[in-house]
């Protein structure tokens, strides 16, 4: 029998993964409201502090960056005290992934997928709340490095490596990752004034992203992919509005 401290003892086994709970998973997406509000406090502080008013833009980075901050310790202290597991292995951030390639060609090529949908489902054009951010180069810049960074890393991580394990577990691979994409889609509902087309192509999108970080097993190949969407579809919005530079 191997005595403890012994040189050659073995490791204690790791757990089952997903090793976290669905009351652990109320429990974070219950403090996102929280984590939100408090968010809004302290971006208004900094505001206050700053020696010129921010811009728009400015200001709906820095909440939703803020918000994100908090949100996201939360979950670290939650694996760190509870199961004293690390965050991005625990959430599936791998690199490299099995086919690399195909993760970088993904995301445009979701982009025309989606379009054409969207000209089949016939989807009404909206003034989303992004677009009504970009005023100024400095505006554009920021908006486009959060939507292709940031953004993306902080929803894959929430939604990909966090939600989707405990889905797939209770309902399976398939309905596992479609309902995973559902508060996803939700979750920008309002951006895009509820328009059910809009859901639907956002679902899809999901869909495709989940599907991504199942087949290759890293949160960071659903990152990418995730990240090349938007960036497609940023730059493709750019080059329509040409004044937005002037």
């Amino acid at each position: 029998m191997t005595q403890p401290g012994s040189l050659f003892a073995e490791e204690a086994p790791r757990p089952a993964h997903p090793f976290w709970s669905w009351i652990d998973a109320a429990l974070v997406f219950a403090l996102a409201v929280p984590c939100l509000f408090l968010s809004a406090l302290l971006s208004k502080g900094l505001f206050a502090l700053a020696s010129a008013p921010p811009s728009d833009a400015v200001k709906a980075i820095t909440l939703q960056f803020v918000a994100y901050a908090l949100w996201f310790g939360v979950l670290v202290l939650l694996l760190k005290t509870r199961y004293d597991e690390p965050f991005w292995q625990s959430l599936g951030w791998k690199v490299p992934w099995p086919r690399v390639g195909w993760t970088i060609i993904a995301g445009p090529l979701l982009v025309v997928t989606v379009a054409v949908l969207g000209q089949v489902l016939k989807t009404p054009e909206i003034d989303n709340s992004i677009e009504k951010l970009l005023h100024g180069r400095m505006s554009i810049l920021l908006v486009g490095f959060f939507a292709t960074t940031l953004g993306p890393l902080a929803e894959e991580l929430v939604f990909r490596g966090f939600l989707q394990p405990l889905m797939m577990r209770t309902f399976g691979i398939a309905a596992g990752i479609v309902l995973s994409s559902l508060p996803f889609a939700l979750l920008h509902g309002p951006q895009y004034s509820w328009s059910w087309q809009h859901i639907v192509l956002l679902v899809l999108a999901s869909t495709v992203f989940g599907y991504t970080r199942h087949r290759t097993g890293s949160t960071a190949a659903s990152t990418l992919v995730h990240a090349t969407y938007n960036l497609t579809f940023f730059a493709g919005f750019l080059l329509q509005r040409k004044e937005l530079f002037s």
